[in-house]
């Protein structure tokens, strides 16, 4: 006999209703404008496309890559002046879109979903106020597609990765790793990425299409990044040279002192080092035997591991990217979900020390307080240490297909010609 599933399903609805309620009421309340992004600086941005139909992305270079235009509009339809209630509504529709495409996965007998409703009560609301939100969620509802459609799954991920880059890394995962699909994600990705050049060049843009790749090449350490950790410890300790600024070119605080600028351009380095290891280790531990259904969400996680814990920017929304490859690795099968238990439970504090950090005590990080410093380098520890389990899991699976075929290739002793015993 089936279980009646309404009431279940009256139950979440009520809770996503209470928890995107409450994230909403913060975003209006609490201190450090959670929502500055979008009622400043975003609808600046509409407002010189509407006023004076100077766009950025189409008339100018943008930090953001086309499509993310789409959904600062959309905010903006009720008018510029209402742009952030447009926006935190258009927010929650779309965590209810994704929340609705990922109701039939369960791991342990429970939703996903559930834990995925207590990470964004967790992170707090800037888990609803950047565009990262529009990219986590429309990649959410990739996740579904990985396993019976990764072609679906490729074209969600990319239209994502239109939006903010981080994306891309998925269908890396996906080309990698589907080796007997790998034309259907590829096809996936081509045909929105065609798509959206064909648009962006009717529109004029193709000047600036890929402008967003070379804006952050400037950029110093973002205060918030793991790797300006010692570097806000050395400024609160009153090191010559070492403090925080503002950069009024890129809009963000960042530190200063002996070593940053090393430190700065050596993070994309590091980063494609850790990818590149990453993808070896996922192929080697493939090509031993173990099933590329638990290795892919390993290595998106990963992926989205590096390009937080090695970026020398930092900003609190890329938490949230964690969400994915983490409902991925529950959504894959009992023995992933196992794995990733740990990872998911981890990621819980990791949310709720991002929140403290920003909004919440923001302006105690920018007075360089010991006590919210030691906050931000727990969190800044437990991203580094995802990346590490990441690449201890990998090793493991690659160990452990090598173990059983070197059993195999040893002659048993006990079988041996008695001549030669």
């Amino acid at each position: 006999m089936r279980r009646n599933p309404w009431p279940e399903i009256v139950v979440f609805g009520v809770a996503f209703v209470a928890v995107h309620l409450v994230l909403w009421y913060l975003s209006l309340v609490v201190p450090n404008q959670p929502i500055g992004d979008v009622t400043i600086t975003y609808r600046r941005w509409i407002e010189s496309g509407q006023s004076s139909h100077f766009w950025v992305g189409i008339d100018s270079p943008w930090v953001y890559p086309i499509l993310a235009i789409v959904p600062m509009a959309a905010a903006a339809l009720g008018g510029t002046a209402s742009i952030g209630t447009g926006w935190l509504l258009l927010m929650v529709v779309l965590n209810a879109v994704a929340a609705t495409v990922l109701w039939r996965f369960r791991a342990f007998g429970v939703r996903v979903v559930w834990w995925w409703l207590v990470f964004l009560l967790a992170l707090g609301p800037i888990g609803l106020g950047r565009i990262d939100t529009v990219a986590t969620a429309v990649a959410l509802v990739g996740v579904a597609f990985v396993a019976a459609r990764p072609g679906i799954a490729s074209a969600v991920f990319t239209v994502a990765a239109w939006v903010k880059v981080w994306p891309a890394a998925l269908v890396g995962v996906l080309f990698v790793l589907r080796r007997g699909r790998r034309v259907e994600v590829v096809a996936g990705a081509l045909t929105v990425t065609g798509l959206v050049v064909l648009v962006d060049v009717l529109f004029g843009g193709a000047a600036h299409l890929l402008s967003f790749i070379g804006e952050q090449t400037g950029r110093g350490l973002q205060i918030e990044s793991p790797l300006a950790t010692p570097f806000l410890w050395a400024a609160a300790a009153h090191v010559p040279g070492a403090a925080v600024f503002y950069d009024t070119e890129i809009l963000t605080f960042e530190v200063s002192g002996a070593g940053t600028t090393v430190a700065a351009a050596l993070s994309t380095p590091l980063m494609a080092a850790v990818v590149v290891v990453g993808v070896v280790l996922a192929l080697l531990a493939v090509r031993t035997g173990t099933r590329r259904t638990q290795v892919a969400p390993v290595l998106a996680l990963l992926f989205v591991a590096a390009l937080i814990a090695t970026n020398k920017v930092g900003s609190p929304q890329y938490v949230g990217w964690f969400a994915v490859p983490v409902v991925w690795g529950l959504v894959a099968g009992r023995g992933s979900a196992w794995r990733f238990l740990p990872v998911a439970a981890a990621m819980l504090p990791t949310a709720f020390l991002t929140q403290l950090v920003y909004p919440d005590y923001y302006d105690q990080v920018l007075a360089v307080q010991p006590w919210i410093l030691v906050v931000l380098s727990l969190r800044n520890a437990l991203e580094v240490a995802v990346l590490v389990w990441a690449v201890v899991v990998l090793v493991r699976m690659w160990r452990q297909g090598i173990e059983p075929r070197a059993s195999r290739r040893t002659p048993d002793p006990t079988h041996a010609d008695p001549v030669t015993r």
